[in-house]
């Protein structure tokens, strides 16, 4: 009688510990953590518009994917060719006067489906954006000491930006992708060297390369 009442305690007490344990890991979210780690880098070239001409964006950016899914890092990037700048608004008198706008912040990607071969992401850019003037003569005359001329105050002008944008991503190899996407950057309170929020922002298509581990 007395090994029976042991062995009902004992089979009495293993179903409490199974039903306690059941309830205590019943959880809102789980909590997985990072199951994979990686990085990469982006190579881009944008095609967009500013001030109502054509501009070409060299970007960069690239930093630490975690679990195939989400990437945190940043980001930088300006135009490379000429973008006139009305007589009217020539912070200094040149012959060849041209804006350049930049940006740079903190990049995030959501990758959706990352191993498939095919899959999109979608990503935000917030930080800042500047723009200034030089004057854009022939590459062969150029002096970067003259630059100086045009390093202060009044010339450059920041402000804040926002670029959301969606990519198709295509896995050429394990180790590279092919990322062509359209994003849309929005500016916010810029005032200087005769351009304004509606001059700068616009929408942007690019042609991006991707390198890392994924």
């Amino acid at each position: 009688m007395k090994k029976r009442l042991l062995l009902f305690t004992l089979l009495l007490s293993a179903a409490a510990m199974n039903v306690v344990q059941a309830q205590a890991n019943e959880t809102i979210f789980r909590n997985t953590g990072i199951r994979k780690s990686g990085g990469y880098a982006a190579l881009s070239s944008k095609f967009t518009k500013i001030n109502g001409s054509y501009a070409n964006m060299s970007e960069l950016y690239g930093g630490w994917f975690i679990n195939r899914r989400l990437m945190i890092g940043v980001e930088g990037a300006a135009t490379t060719n000429f973008i006139p700048v009305p007589l009217a608004n020539q912070t200094y008198p040149g012959n060849k006067m041209t804006y350049m706008y930049g940006q740079f912040g903190l990049m995030t990607e959501y990758v959706v489906a990352s191993t498939k071969k095919v899959h999109f992401n979608v990503n935000l850019l917030t930080g800042s954006g500047f723009t200034l003037q030089y004057d854009r003569r022939e590459f062969d005359d150029w002096d970067f000491d003259d630059w100086d001329e045009y390093d202060d105050d009044e010339n450059a002008n920041f402000f804040f930006v926002m670029e959301p944008g969606v990519q198709v991503e295509f896995n050429l190899l394990k180790w590279m992708r092919f990322s062509p996407g359209v994003s849309y950057r929005q500016t916010f309170n810029a005032k200087g060297n005769g351009l304004s929020d509606k001059d700068l922002s616009n929408i942007s298509y690019n042609l991006t390369l991707k390198f890392g581990f994924f």
